[in-house]
């Protein structure tokens, strides 16, 4: 370590450091047999140049210093930069699997005789970062800094010495701290307090010429007490635990030494501008700060050099000439109280110097040296690179997306575009209500529940036809057995048919019942259907959107300035459109950055952390990040305009009335629809309701046409019998010897067998009571009667008659206007009459079949297929 004064100024005594020695070693043979080893031997002859240069690195490094202090530093540079691609290729360790014959030798730079030995690479890149310190500090001392010039390029040599020195600390002082053999100058306490030294002695030179150039005393005070806090955290650290022995006594006396003597100046310089400012007192208390830490620093001046004692001598004299002077000026003119020492802030700093940068100095990625060796733990790190942008890339993306959303929600709050479409005659309806409309359309509209109802009132007409049919029959057979009853007298002895019927009777007086119903309910559906055509009509029409109002133009304008809002409406909104496309090509230019970007030569000659290496990488998508930022914040402010513009533009235009008759008309669309389609699910159910009653009804006329068929046959018989009886002819045989039991209407029970008849006297009663439930019982398929419709009219809300309890069709559907269709019973029901003697079952059994055919009509589907959701049942 050397100090040299310069020739033109005391203070200028600065200090610099010497390098680190180490020992011979050879690099070449080991790194070739591992590649020959682990790759084969043609890849150790295709990279032998790069061996023969990392070997002329290290033999250069090892021999004498050479006189060219920038040569000495390239040299450090490059070799550095080799360590760095063989830290990521070659294993140096004791492990037998790694490169383990390679043992890197360091002595101290502060005690010689001290050294470190280890079987890694981390001491020997940590030992050449610190030899690339000192020598950047040798090249500082080296300039001649009694010019500007000088000390101009001396203080860049410092802050580039300071920068290997923090380079040190934060990348390699530790790894070369880890293991038993280890030097006190490699450690971070170290390379932290040379850093210090540095930037002081950068700070000084600034300071320097920062005098030469005449600035004011309030600068050159900030900047001296820059350089006294620089040498103060120096002094710090040298005192620290690790330190305190390590270092020359003369080492901490210049730095303590040029703490006080940069704190001085400062009190001296701020003196100046105080005084210049009249502000005595505060004067006072300063330059006596000054003159008490030049005393307190004289205290401890072993091994100092004997400018600097002459510098605080010539300061301390300046310090108590200016003081005698305020104090003469305070006492006779100011009369000022003098503050305390200690109550007096902190003098302001000001660094002007910061360390140098020396990751970009130290790239090793675009060596060319092994680069067709790559390491396994290259690709790892290359995953991890690729997560993190995906990560920025997905944020990005959500910031764009969310972007877009928001200009969406925002312009719909505002009405926009559609406002303005509506003024130039273009009008739409929402989505969904348009899609309603047209499901209504395609399934006929209003204009098609005409000839829907007209299917309604042919379907009851058939069913009516048919009760009546059924009745004739009924009433004709009635009549028939009345008058063979007058005939006859007591010989009729058969059943009446009002005693047979009875049960048939019921039901289709229940039928009756059940069309008056429907009958009443389709006049209501009618009615429904006339009082709100009007309402419905707007479903009709082609395109829906000309039942839409129209926005006009002012009729009256005070100030003609309409268009002119308009248009800076209108353009305003290209403006939004096109910061809408910028964000589609930012987003694509986020993923062409994330297609081209490839650092995986970079991992592979990484030197560092490659958390240092992915943070840089990773900034070059910050420009992009910030111009979406910039996008999104220019959208907000846009919105902002748009929103007070389209403020003007509904109060010019009215816009308000506009669309509260806009939304007048979307709620009679919305409500025609909802009318339409309740009109149409009641007619479905009407169809429905006829289909299955015609069914029913059909049923019961042919065990009607049964009954009287098997009426007429008996009649026949009987008259027969009669006749005989009247004759005095004795017909009794065993075929006859059997009362006569008639079936019920609907039976199909075969006669009783062939029995003797014993009593020749005609019988006084054919019928036979029923065993079971006969006539006077509720059918099966019903507990209870069904009310006449004006009796029981229907519940409010509702204009149909109430579903029957216990009947065994499913119930209508909610808000069905039709009653429930009545169930026909079992075909082998027997209703309890005994069958009539010569009454042939099979034959009468093998001619059953339907007397009246199936009706035409079918149940049309309520809406047609995948249409709006308004249609679906509930």
């Amino acid at each position: 370590m050397t100090s040299t004064p310069s020739s033109s100024a005391t203070t200028n005594v600065m200090l610099a450091i010497f390098e680190k020695k180490t020992t011979q070693i050879d690099l070449y043979r080991p790194l070739r047999n591992y590649i020959a080893f682990h790759y084969s031997e043609r890849e150790a002859q295709n990279l032998e140049d790069d061996l023969q240069t990392l070997k002329q690195l290290r033999s250069d490094l090892e021999r004498t210093p050479d006189p060219s202090l920038p040569a000495r530093r390239d040299l450090l540079q490059n070799y550095y930069k080799a360590l760095c691609l063989v830290e990521t290729r070659f294993p140096i360790s004791p492990d037998k699997d790694h490169i383990n014959s390679v043992t890197f030798v360091w002595h101290d730079a502060f005690k010689n005789k001290q050294k470190a030995s280890q079987q890694n690479i981390h001491l020997e890149k940590a030992a050449v970062l610190f030899n690339l310190g000192a020598v950047y500090s040798q090249i500082g001392l080296s300039y001649d800094r009694a010019t500007v010039d000088g000390r101009r390029l001396a203080s860049h040599a410092f802050i580039a010495a300071a920068g290997a020195f923090a380079f040190l600390r934060d990348n390699a002082a530790t790894k070369a701290s880890i293991g038993s053999s280890t030097t006190v100058d490699l450690s971070v306490e170290c390379a932290g307090m040379l850093e210090r030294l540095m930037l002081a002695q950068a700070q000084e030179s600034v300071f320097e010429n920062t005098i030469a150039k005449g600035s004011t005393p309030g600068v050159c005070a900030k900047i001296s007490r820059q350089v006294g806090l620089y040498y103060e955290e120096a002094l710090a650290a040298a005192n620290s635990p690790t330190l305190n022995q390590h270092f020359d006594k003369a080492w901490v006396s210049h730095m303590q030494l040029k703490a006080a003597l940069f704190f001085a100046e400062a009190c001296y310089r701020y003196g100046l501008e105080l005084h210049e400012k009249e502000e005595i007192a505060e004067e006072i208390a300063r330059l006596k700060s000054g003159i008490s830490a030049l005393a307190e620093s004289k205290k401890s001046t072993r091994g100092a050099a004997q400018q600097i004692l002459d510098a605080i001598s010539k300061l301390e004299a300046n310090l108590n000439r200016n003081l005698e002077r305020a104090m003469k000026e305070n006492d006779r003119v100011y009369l000022m109280r003098v503050p305390s020492v200690s109550s007096l802030p902190p003098l302001p700093a000001f660094a002007m110097v910061k360390p140098m940068a020396m990751s970009e100095v130290l790239d090793a990625s675009k060596e060319k040296m092994f680069a067709s060796l790559v390491p396994d733990s290259s690709a790892k790190a290359l995953s991890r690179y690729t997560e993190m942008v995906d990560d920025i890339i997905r944020t990005q993306a959500e910031k764009l997306q969310q972007a877009s959303e928001l200009t969406r929600v925002r312009l719909k709050e505002m009405d926009l575009p559609e406002s303005i479409l509506a003024l130039e005659g273009n009008f739409t309806l929402p989505t969904d209500l348009k899609e309603d409309v047209e499901a209504v359309q395609i399934s006929g509209g209003p204009a098609g529940l005409e000839a829907e109802l007209q299917q309604l009132r042919d379907l009851r007409r058939v069913n009516q036809e048919i009760l009546v049919h059924i009745d004739e029959l009924l009433q004709k057979e009635a009549r028939e057995d009345s008058q063979f009853r007058s005939q006859f007298g007591t010989r009729w002895t058969r059943p009446q048919s009002s005693t047979l019927t009875k049960n048939l009777q019921d039901r289709l007086s229940r039928f009756a019942a059940n069309l008056k119903q429907a009958s009443d309910s389709d006049a209501r559906i009618e009615r429904s259907v006339r009082e709100h055509s009007a309402l419905m009509s707007i479903l009709d029409r082609h395109p829906i959107e000309s039942a839409l109002p129209t926005l006009a133009r002012p009729i009256m304008s005070l100030d003609a300035n309409e268009d002119a809002i308009l248009g800076a409406l209108k353009q305003s909104l290209r403006q939004l459109e096109t910061l809408g496309a910028q964000r589609a090509g930012l987003e694509d230019m986020l993923k062409e950055m994330k297609r081209k970007d490839d650092i995986l030569p970079k991992l592979m000659t990484s030197t560092g952390s490659y958390e240092d290496l992915f943070r840089k990488e990773i900034s070059k998508y910050d420009l992009i990040s910030e111009d979406i930022g910039h996008n999104i914040e220019a959208q907000e402010q846009l919105l902002l305009q748009i929103q007070a513009q389209n403020d003007e533009f509904a109060a010019v235009f009215n816009l308000e009335d506009y669309k509260a008759s806009r939304e007048k008309c979307y709620k009679q669309i919305q409500a025609a629809i909802g009318k339409y389609r309740e009109i149409k699910d009641n007619i479905n159910e009407g169809l429905k309701f006829y289909v299955t009653l015609q069914d029913a009804i059909t049923n019961v006329k042919q065990q009607c046409s049964d009954f009287v068929m098997t009426r007429n046959i008996q009649c026949q018989e009987m008259i027969e019998d009669v006749h005989k009886q009247m004759a005095g002819l004795n017909f009794q045989d065993s075929k006859n010897s059997a009362a006569y039991n008639y079936p019920s209407a609907g039976s199909q029970s075969q006669r009783s067998g062939p029995q003797q008849q014993t009593d020749p006297r005609p019988q006084t009663s054919y019928y036979r009571p029923p065993e079971q439930p006969g006539y006077s019982q509720p059918p099966p398929y019903s507990t209870q009667q069904m009310p006449p419709p004006y009796h029981a009219p229907p519940q409010a809300g509702s204009p149909y008659p109430p579903h029957q309890a216990g009947s065994p069709y499913p119930p209508p559907q909610a808000g069905s206007p039709y009653p429930p269709p009545q169930q026909q019973p079992p075909a082998s029901h027997e209703y309890g009459q005994p069958a009539y003697p010569g009454w042939r079952g099979p034959y009468y059994n093998a001619q059953q079949s339907g007397s009246h055919p199936r009706p035409p009509y079918t149940i049309p589907p309520q809406y047609p297929p995948n249409q709006s959701g308004y249609y679906k049942p509930q």
